[in-house]
């Protein structure tokens, strides 16, 4: 895993946690999950997952909880 690789999907990540932080948690948490499954490759996913399982410093808590989520049924 490239760490520049790594650095740009948690900044995107949180990025994207940021423009629905305005809603309640596990709403903002179940859209960027939405978008995260709609609009990243399932590598990229995969890359964010394996981040979080190895403690995902700097990944917002709802991005957290989105890359959670992912891993649930749709």
């Amino acid at each position: 895993m490239s760490e520049s690789s790594i650095e740009a999907l948690v900044r995107m990540a949180n990025q994207i946690a940021a423009n629905v932080a305005h809603h309640p948690y596990e709403q903002a948490a179940g859209e960027v999950a939405a978008h995260l499954r709609s609009f990243w490759a399932p590598s990229m996913r995969e890359e964010l997952a394996a981040y979080v399982a190895d403690g995902g410093t700097g990944l917002d808590p709802v991005a957290r909880e989105a890359v959670a989520q992912l891993r649930q049924p749709a």
